[in-house]
């Protein structure tokens, strides 16, 4: 298994995996909320392979994992009561893994190579929010130190995501 960071001949094939996750939790229990062809879409993931942000999970050159790694909210932040003010922190995004993978483990590998990877740049920690009912996604994190916060409106004007649960790592 290997973390890469995406290049621009990997937004078709990075965009058929999240479409194939969204299909799947369509058909399941769609905990993230997620919109075929809406988010993750082609356009986000070519808006952050762009900026350097989209990364892939690679094993035997079959893509099992996808996720967004930045320094961006995307949406109102300050409106948390984070335990601690600090201006430099990573935020996670997009973050999935292909369904056949569930429970083995990459969610935390993805995790603790986003944690490694602010640590080593210099940030101070980790914030990131998901849709409250997203109970694997609460559990990962939760397992892996990060601290709940509270449910806030992030101003993203998502008519079926009023609020979000925030969430913080700190080193």
């Amino acid at each position: 298994m290997e973390i890469v960071r995406c290049s621009s001949n990997d937004i078709n094939r990075v965009s058929e995996f999240y479409d194939n996750v969204i299909l799947w939790l369509d058909n399941n229990i769609n905990y993230p909320k997620w919109k075929y062809k809406i988010y993750p879409s082609i356009d986000s993931v070519k808006y952050n392979i762009l900026n350097n942000n989209q990364y892939m999970v690679i094993d035997n050159n079959e893509i099992i994992g996808a996720f967004v790694l930045n320094d961006d909210p995307e949406g109102s932040y300050y409106k948390g009561k984070w335990s601690k003010d600090i201006s430099k922190y990573m935020v996670i995004h997009g973050l999935c893994v292909d369904n056949n993978y569930y429970g083995k483990g990459i969610g935390s590998k993805i995790v603790n190579y986003c944690i490694d990877y602010g640590k080593r740049l210099g940030y101070l920690g980790v914030r990131l929010d998901i849709v409250p009912s997203n109970l694997p996604a609460r559990n990962l994190y939760e397992r892996l130190g990060f601290k709940y916060i509270g449910d806030y409106d992030l101003d993203r004007n998502i008519e079926d995501i009023p609020v979000f649960s925030l969430f913080e790592l700190y080193w």
